[in-house]
């Protein structure tokens, strides 16, 4: 088979199974309404939770940042790229958070790959909830180390593989909140279960991180949960992009060494970083931002209660409604854009097969009538 042939059946087996994935240009923002073909939409597909990508102090940050620092970093952190503006956000992150360090990475997909790649050696053991982003399982499987998955959100399951022989080291990973259910993962109890075995905790909070706990400060907050590794990203709550890594003095030292995303990648720019020191101040000071969407979630949650479609167990931003068929899926993601409303329709691979679903997220930016608005849309379509 030549390299088209292979290409050309791959494609067609994604079209095969209504599963094929397409871009759309979104011509304007991505806040409460986006622009797409020449015409707007309410956005209920943003992860934006708090809507402080249109933040004015936020944008000021930015530009203000690019006037003093340009707009590139120049070069990795480790030759020129590190500047004050970096040093300042790391060092307001890890004493918001309550950790000695916080390192800065360029996302947070490579924040995950880079940890799993430096620590993890042959004969460790990685214990991965079954519904983990897919950049902490594709790190793992790759990695020397032994992968074992457990039921999602199941801390007997991981208990048993925690009794398992493991010759190296035992790290568990999982997520704060879990980006296409939008549920929660008992972080104190996996947390008790991974010390009494001796291994450490990791925990992706991309989707907590700004909306839950105190001041924002996430899901282990929040439960009163202090991982060995916490790692926030800023392209959900902060509206920006970018990630951090939380731990103590010698993991990041030994991340500085040896973790090669961070080291042979051009770091954010300084006016990013400006960026999201603004973007964290926001966040701080934002109660009324998480009240407004809490109650934004509350009545969606009430108002589609009747719907013949399931409802995740999620308290979060994330509420998506669990069609099943992939076509179907689409055919009412295009009923709702027929009546100005934009919802991404999620197909396998991304979820289990036979559980794509419409993925619809709330923001503070969001107004009651908007709620309305795909409540009555979604009744009418579903009905």
């Amino acid at each position: 088979m030549s390299w088209q042939q292979r290409i050309e059946q791959a494609l067609n087996e994604r079209r095969q199974h209504a599963a094929y994935r397409q871009r759309q240009v979104n011509q304007g923002g991505n806040g409460r309404y986006l622009q797409c073909n020449g015409q707007q939409y309410l956005n209920f597909s943003s992860n934006d939770y708090l809507g402080l990508s249109q933040h004015a102090e936020v944008i000021a940050a930015w530009q203000q940042g690019a006037v003093h620092y340009g707009v590139g970093s120049g070069g990795s952190g480790h030759v020129t790229g590190f500047s004050q503006a970096h040093h300042e956000l790391e060092q307001q992150l890890a004493q918001w958070l309550g950790y000695p360090r916080a390192l800065l990475f360029i996302s947070g997909y490579a924040a995950n790959q880079a940890v799993l790649a430096a620590l993890m050696q042959a004969g460790d053991c990685l214990l991965a909830d079954r519904l983990s982003h897919a950049s902490l399982l594709e790190a793992a499987m790759h990695s020397p180390a032994q992968l074992r998955r457990f039921h999602h959100n199941q801390p007997h399951s991981l208990a048993s593989l925690l009794q398992k022989a493991c010759t190296g080291q035992q790290l568990v990973i999982t997520e704060g909140i879990f980006s296409m259910d939008g549920d929660s993962a008992p972080l104190a109890e996996l947390q008790h279960l991974t010390h009494q075995a001796g291994g450490w905790l990791m925990v992706d909070d991309a989707h907590g991180i700004g909306v839950r706990g105190a001041q924002g400060r996430g899901s282990c907050w929040q439960q009163g949960v202090r991982p060995e590794i916490l790692v926030v990203t800023f392209g959900k709550a902060f509206g920006v992009s970018g990630a951090a890594v939380l731990c103590d003095e010698p993991l990041a030292e030994y991340l500085l060494q040896f973790a090669r995303h961070l080291i042979y990648s051009t770091a954010m720019p300084p006016a990013q970083a400006c960026a999201l020191q603004a973007a964290l101040h926001c966040v701080q000071q934002g109660d009324e931002l998480r009240a407004q969407l809490q109650r934004h979630i509350q009545r969606f949650r009430a108002g589609v209660a009747s719907l013949p479609l399931k409802l995740t167990d999620s308290d979060t931003a994330i509420q998506p409604l669990v069609v099943g068929d992939n076509q179907q899926t689409l055919v009412l993601a295009q009923r709702l854009r027929e009546q100005g409303i934009w919802v991404s329709a999620i197909r396998p691979p991304t979820v289990p097969p036979g559980s794509a679903r419409l993925r619809i997220t709330l923001t503070a930016a969001h107004q009651t009538e908007d709620i309305e608005r795909l409540l009555e849309v979604l009744h009418d379509i579903c009905v």
